[in-house]
């Protein structure tokens, strides 16, 4: 049974029999986060050298089969960059939201702790040794480096009393090393190698495909699973780890559990397409602009801001570079930054008109 309500802040809320609420703010936003997906979904599907779009694939789906270019445009190209750009975006979106409450630290994301820095630095390792490596083992290398990256921070900061700021900052300390180490590895490869590991690391989804797609679907589902079972605990650590404490919260044990959950979308995410910078930072800030949310609402608004703005990226990629290959990782920040910097100065001016 559902019946409407106030919380305790005034807003208006969809109460569950389970007690379970939800504020009709946020199902809104989300409805319209989706809608919006959606409809860039259908506008990128007609980006391209190739002229064909949307409506040519509604008649592809009804049984009128598409022609040899149009057919590899849509099914080969354009489709399977929208599906992986959304769920990646997703993914690493959904990691920064979670290290952010973490570490209760607005900046915070996987790059910022070192996580995208292991994995890459792991998967550069073994590209360097094995350069024929299959996917299978590239994915266990970049979730084996950003694993080793989490313990090693929790080991340093040390017990589960230790404060957000002391993670952020021992974070910070083990991506400069990784990041110098990378840079000496980029440097003194042979020329072949430091190029495509420099394109790698530029992000790109240009080799997106049905395979890349079949092997996220499960994580992207086990991420929709996860909201729902860390959700209730992101609530508490937004309070600090003391308070988290004293409302009973199992912090020894769930802050090592969803560290391992960031890294792993983190991992899975940089090994699809490479590092998204900022992208953990700019997804939470802007959905909580739009509707400020908490525990498992501002995770899956942010998770569905991460996929609109990598899809938006890839779009102007292939819109807007006349043929030439932009990296995703600089389309996102044209996209991103200016909405980022939007979003914070109507924040400042609505705070000063509440005053």
């Amino acid at each position: 049974m559902i019946r409407r309500g106030t919380a305790m802040d005034g807003k208006r809320v969809l109460r569950l029999s389970n007690g379970l609420q939800m504020r009709i703010g946020n199902l809104r936003a989300g409805a319209g986060f989706a809608v919006a997906a959606v409809l860039l979904a259908a506008i990128s599907t007609g980006l391209g050298l190739t002229n064909t779009g949307f409506f040519d694939l509604l008649s592809a789906l009804s049984g009128d089969p598409l022609s040899g270019a149009e057919g590899y445009a849509l099914w080969t190209v354009r489709l399977p960059r929208i599906l992986l750009g959304f769920m990646v975006g997703w993914a690493v979106a959904l990691s920064g939201a979670l290290l952010q409450s973490i570490a209760r630290n607005p900046l915070a994301d996987p790059g910022l702790f070192g996580f995208s820095q292991g994995s890459m630095t792991m998967i550069m390792l073994l590209l360097i040794v094995a350069p024929a490596a299959p996917k299978s083992l590239v994915v266990l290398a970049a979730v084996a480096g950003g694993l080793c990256v989490a313990g090693l921070l929790l080991w340093l900061v040390g017990g589960e009393r230790s404060s957000g700021l002391s993670i952020v900052l021992m974070g910070i300390a083990i991506e400069t090393v990784l990041s110098s180490f990378g840079s000496l590895l980029i440097l003194y490869l042979p020329t072949e190698t430091s190029i495509a590991l420099s394109e790698w690391l530029a992000g790109s989804l240009f080799q997106a495909n049905w395979t890349m797609i079949t092997a996220f679907i499960p994580l992207f589902v086990l991420s929709l699973a996860g909201i729902l079972l860390v959700g209730p605990a992101m609530a508490t650590f937004d309070l600090g780890t003391e308070m988290a404490m004293a409302l009973g919260e199992p912090v020894a044990r769930s802050r090592p559990v969803i560290l391992v959950f960031a890294v792993v979308l983190s991992a899975a995410a940089v090994t699809a397409v490479g590092p998204l910078v900022f992208l953990g930072v700019l997804a939470p800030h802007i959905a909580g602009f739009i509707s400020p949310a908490i525990a498992r609402a501002r995770l899956f608004l942010s998770g569905l801001v991460g996929g609109i703005l990598v899809v938006a990226a890839d779009a102007v990629t292939r819109s807007l570079a006349g043929g030439l290959p932009l990296p995703l990782g600089l389309s996102l920040t044209m996209i991103g930054v200016p909405l980022f910097i939007i979003a914070l100065r109507l924040q400042a001016l609505r705070k000063q008109q509440s005053r």
